[in-house]
């Protein structure tokens, strides 16, 4: 403007800040964090103001996401969902069970745990190299009153554990309880006495409860009356009922969990490898000492 009031035409007026991620749009909101200019297509909302895409990305890598106490991930909970793993074995032990009432006697003969013996005059067991009899032995079963207690088991203890310990640990539990009971069942049964059935990884899975549940601090007097009267039937069954698996399979299984749950959190994942990884080899070596007993 001259002195007369004349507006100067050669100055232009001053423009509005452009959003840096549409650099065709003005805006005249900022973002909080790093104060650059976000349009309305770009900008998200905080507790204080809005914010970029770029600051809320940086904010979220550096929030340290919610884990359990055996290092799992928090899943949110929905309906009909979760406990996939435990499903999945709960599927397995069916479809085996199934495939018995198909094929007979000799998917039983095949996959039962025997250390050593003559099945239809071939020589057969674990002595002879069939170490799988440690594991399929803990998927088989013949009665059905057996595979709907073992089940029943499962699905009652299996979900809670592995929303604790995430999908990943809660199988290595049970397969290594599982494993636990064979190889105690083994090492302490006649060379040529058969069992079968799931019990073993389901009493890993009892331990496992109670040790979860004394880390949690939560009410175990209805699950140890529970595993008490499982005891008392095991062993006024002794016949029928292979305590050694069961037995094995407990202490197994709660010493896992214990590995699991009281791991240092800082360096969690490494030490839960680590005493898994000497639970099995120690395993290992019972297997081997038993086998060289009976070879």
């Amino acid at each position: 403007m001259d002195g007369t009031g004349a507006t100067d035409r050669g100055q232009e007026p001053p423009h509005a800040p452009l959003c840096y991620r549409h650099p065709d749009r003005e805006t005249h909101i900022k973002c909080a964090r790093c104060e650059r200019p976000v349009c309305s297509d770009c900008m998200v909302s905080a507790s204080v103001g809005f914010q970029c895409p770029d600051c809320v990305r940086e904010g979220a890598r550096t929030v340290r996401e919610a884990r359990t106490i055996g290092g799992a991930r928090v899943r949110p909970t929905t309906a009909g969902g979760g406990a996939i793993v435990t499903k999945t074995l709960i599927g397995l032990n069916i479809a085996v069970w199934l495939l018995v009432l198909t094929a007979g006697d000799r998917v039983v003969e095949r996959l039962m745990l025997i250390g050593h013996a003559l099945v239809r005059g071939e020589p057969a067991g674990i002595v002879e190299g069939e170490w799988y009899r440690l594991f399929t032995a803990a998927f088989l079963h013949q009665e059905a009153w057996h595979i709907v207690f073992n089940m029943f088991g499962l699905w009652m203890l299996g979900p809670p554990l592995e929303a604790v310990l995430g999908r990943t640990r809660f199988l290595a539990l049970y397969m290594v309880s599982a494993f636990g009971g064979s190889a105690t069942s083994y090492l302490l049964a006649a060379e040529n006495a058969g069992s079968l059935g799931a019990s073993g990884a389901v009493f890993g899975l009892f331990g496992a409860s109670i040790v979860v549940g004394h880390r949690l601090n939560a009410d175990l007097r209805p699950l140890i009356a529970l595993l008490v009267i499982n005891l008392v039937i095991t062993f006024l069954n002794v016949d029928r009922i292979d305590w050694r698996a069961h037995v094995g399979g407990l202490v197994v299984g709660a010493i896992t969990a214990a590995c699991l749950v009281h791991a240092p959190r800082a360096h969690r994942l490494v030490a839960q490898l680590i005493a898994i990884t000497v639970i099995v080899v120690i395993l290992v070596g019972v297997v081997l000492f038993r086998t060289a007993q009976l070879a």
